[in-house]
């Protein structure tokens, strides 16, 4: 199988947890997925099947969206409510204090990671430190919070839900914690629903109950989505047969001989590259001291057959 499957990840379930029961389900050994979810988060996993495990190192800079509780009042050593309990306040808020903290957490801001993340410090796990008690330094990230927006609110509770689209990296539960802090309480997390990933959204998910069935009447290829759906964002490019045939063999397409118009030819530009018939070959990047189109990532073999080409 090759494609991806968007799963709606279960509560309680590592995103390694989700691959290895989906290895299978699929009967596919290569399976990877695009983004780590906490297990006590849900939502949005695209898992990578069989070729497409090849796109896994180009998606590591897709923006993501949460739906994200959270409860003011008491932080926790996890910054969530999974945590032990570490202080409280007293003090309450209202809805407008919310309101006119949050333009601070918007746009380019620094996070300081948790220690329990999968950071590395000194080639160590923050969270294996974490779990011996040890508490390390750490420098703090940019990170890039797009939309930020108070959805709910109960005064009465002091929780509420955030709505969070946002760049890799990003911690939504250190956001919550930060939050609480600008606000002179503490605040933590208290569920996290991620809604869209890699450019998928739940409505293309589904949950891991229903590949159980799926695989049991042998349907589940059916939620299989093309390879090419991870990168539709990119502009695509058709080639001739004999440039597809090259192009599959790792061989650069000279730029002039291509459809892509002068002023499209920025370096480093990325592409996707199709066969005369619309077979998605891979991606090319554009490298103007070459005045080619390169192979940056390839997701047909050399012996595949597309359009009647003759392969080597």
């Amino acid at each position: 199988m090759n494609g991806v499957i968007v799963l709606d990840k279960p509560r309680d379930f590592t995103s390694f947890d989700v691959v290895a029961v989906m290895r299978r389900l699929c009967g596919e050994k290569k399976i990877g997925h695009t983004g780590t979810l906490d297990p006590m988060a849900t939502g949005v996993l695209p898992l990578l099947l069989g070729k497409a495990t090849r796109a896994a190192s180009l998606l590591t800079d897709t923006d993501k969206e949460y739906a994200a509780g959270f409860a003011l009042g008491y932080s926790t050593d996890t910054q969530d409510s999974t945590g032990k309990k570490q202080q409280e306040s007293a003090k309450k808020v209202t809805r407008e204090q919310i309101e006119a903290v949050l333009p601070y957490f918007r746009g380019n801001i620094f996070q300081l990671p948790p220690m329990y993340s999968a950071v590395q410090v000194n080639g160590q796990r923050l969270y294996n430190l974490a779990r011996q008690g040890v508490e390390v330094e750490r420098e703090k990230r940019p990170v890039t919070v797009y939309r930020l927006e108070l959805t709910d609110f109960d005064k009465n509770t002091q929780s509420g839900g955030l709505l969070v689209r946002c760049s890799k990296g990003t911690y939504i539960r250190t956001l919550c914690a930060d939050i609480g802090e600008k606000l002179g309480t503490f605040g933590v997390m208290t569920s996290l629903r991620r809604t869209s990933a890699a450019g998928f959204t739940l409505a293309q998910a589904i949950t891991l109950d229903e590949a159980r069935v799926l695989s049991v009447q042998g349907s589940l290829s059916k939620k299989l989505l093309p390879v090419e759906s991870l990168f539709l964002h990119f502009p695509a490019v058709r080639v001739t047969g004999a440039q597809a045939n090259r192009f599959r063999n790792g061989g650069g397409l000279s730029l002039d001989r291509t459809s892509i118009s002068p002023r499209a030819r920025e370096n480093g530009a990325v592409f996707r590259v199709l066969s005369p018939n619309g077979v998605f070959l891979g991606l090319g990047n554009v490298d103007t001291g070459k005045a080619e189109l390169c192979v940056l990532r390839l997701f047909c073999d050399s012996m595949d057959k597309t359009d009647g080409a003759k392969t080597k």
